[in-house]
């Protein structure tokens, strides 16, 4: 069956229907990683977004239900060039179009992913719409602009409704629900953290009910200056306790000291991005999943320890005085390599000197 991939500007892109049949739009993104689309489907940042996939050949490992970062698909849609429908891997447990069908994902395929990324990348971001029931371009091209200028509480969406515990032995660490991913839990758990997942519109003074001895705001979808409520609850926690941010979280943690934000001509998605340390001076190839930035025009009372490579963007933020750090990259990976891991033992460190420091104060 046929299928359109049309964007906001008329640029039109034929394939075939792929996963359920329908019509789905949001912003469109590509993301360059070789490996990972189960979690790629699951991940919550992608929550309203339409994943081009670069790697051209998707699903010959299958899905095996074990590499989920989510309790569920959260992208609008899906853009492949070429899908595995008969995958080989002694996990699998479904494949890709099984999956797809299954979760009611409307995707397309055979279509130029290559064409369509430089595409974007010339471009910039934009909207589209992907639809196997309507063929008129016109209509469709409509519908993505209209579908773009609609505001969405895409962290509302993604975030759990009420608060879970995940006991341990160790540092109690609660974490701000934005749009985690399961991986972030997981490298936690493994340090023995115990862990209170809250809402993503949790007040500080609920946070700090919890007694916690860290508190981590998490990756998510959107854009960070759509949530100044949340912005006004982190800036009264910073005070009170070690504060690390992933992702989104690093972005609302600059929105909170006072840094601006911006939106990147058309986001860093994927598992190859060259990131220096500017503390120690490594490189580590990191995983990302943003289409915003905090800017170099005004960090007060901050120092920037993180740059992209390719680009020069920030990538990592801690403030000179208090015990509060971020970065905008995925130490946790899920899809993606394990440079950065080592972060998680940092912030656990951290706790550690905060609580040394405060029974020396007592």
């Amino acid at each position: 069956m046929q299928a359109l991939l049309v964007l906001e500007d008329g640029k039109v892109f034929k394939g075939t229907a792929l996963g359920k049949k329908g019509t789905t739009w949001g912003e469109v993104v590509f993301n360059t990683s070789m490996t990972g689309y189960e979690e790629i489907l699951t991940d919550p940042s992608y929550r309203g977004q339409l994943v081009t996939l670069t790697y051209p050949l998707i699903g010959n490992y299958g899905i095996n239900g074990k590499d989920l970062e989510s309790y569920a698909p959260h992208l609008a849609g899906l853009i492949i060039k070429e899908a595995c429908f008969k995958p080989n891997h002694w996990q699998t447990r479904n494949n890709l179009i099984g999956y797809l069908n299954k979760e009611k994902i409307i995707g397309i395929s055979d279509i130029d992913t290559r064409a369509l990324t430089r595409y974007i990348r010339e471009k910039g971001s934009m909207y589209g719409v992907i639809s196997s029931e309507n063929d008129d371009i016109n209509q469709l091209m409509n519908l993505a602009r209209e579908k773009g200028r609609q505001k969405r509480e895409l962290v509302k969406e993604v975030s759990l409704k009420r608060t879970t515990r995940i006991p341990g032995r160790g540092f109690r660490i609660v974490v701000m629900d934005f749009g985690v991913k399961y991986n972030i839990l997981r490298y936690l758990r493994s340090l023995e953290a115990d862990l209170i997942i809250v809402p993503y519109d949790t007040t500080a003074e609920e946070v700090l009910d919890y007694n916690p001895d860290g508190i981590l705001l998490s990756n998510g979808p959107g854009d960070p200056r759509d949530l100044p409520e949340v912005v006004e609850e982190v800036k009264k926690l910073v005070n009170y306790t070690p504060v690390f941010g992933i992702c989104l979280g690093h972005q609302l943690l600059g929105l909170a000291f006072g840094a601006s934000i911006y939106k990147l001509k058309f986001g860093h998605h994927g598992g190859n991005h060259p990131v220096k340390n500017l503390i120690n001076g490594r490189i580590v190839i990191t995983t990302q999943n943003h289409g915003y930035a905090i800017a170099d025009s005004h960090l007060p009372g901050l120092e920037v320890t993180h740059r992209n490579l390719n680009d020069g963007t920030i990538e990592g933020i801690r403030h000179k005085e208090l015990p509060v750090f971020s970065l905008q990259y995925h130490p946790e990976a899920g899809p993606g390599p394990v440079d950065s891991h080592s972060i998680f033992e940092d912030f656990i460190n951290l706790l550690q000197e905060d609580r040394a420091k405060k029974i020396v104060n007592f």
